[in-house]
């Protein structure tokens, strides 16, 4: 029986992020020996923020993100990527991203998913703003060094 080909999913919603459904795309197949699997959330800093608000350019966003996939399945052995992110208001304690790779091998599973979140991290079109504890709106986010600095390990 031939192997099926690399399954692939990306996505920005509007909406909330239910981590477990997603990971339905992903799902093992006969010969997959390891997902791998991350999930980013919104931290409170404290108590100092109590939601990010996060934008992107759309269209180009999703093309990026697919670019980013495309990459990882080239340079590894994989059986799939999943690789979703929120936009709009999100709280405290809720999920932001989602990037999962599936492959027979646990290297190339880990590997992946760290690579496409490094990559999303810093080419995907995305801002974040803070909504601060006192109700006021903080400024918008700028990119980090440190960032930068984990995309570029893959160079």
């Amino acid at each position: 029986m031939a192997d099926a080909p690399p399954r692939f999913h990306v996505g920005v919603l509007d909406g909330p992020l239910d981590p477990a459904a997603w990971l339905a795309e992903i799902s093992p197949r006969d010969h997959t020996g390891a997902v791998v699997t991350f999930s980013g959330y919104c931290r409170g800093e404290g108590g100092r923020i109590t939601a990010l608000e996060l934008e992107h350019y759309p269209g180009m966003a999703e093309a990026e993100m697919q670019r980013i996939a495309e990459a990882a399945m080239a340079r590894w052995p994989l059986d799939g990527v999943l690789a979703v992110h929120r936009t709009g208001v999100v709280a405290v304690g809720e999920p932001i991203v989602l990037v999962a790779a599936g492959s027979a091998h646990r290297d190339a599973a880990f590997e992946a998913a760290r690579f496409v979140m490094d990559f999303l991290k810093t080419d995907a079109p995305f801002w974040k703003r803070e909504h601060l504890a006192d109700g006021t709106k903080g400024e918008w986010i700028e990119a980090k060094s440190a960032d930068d600095a984990a995309r570029a390990r893959w160079a």
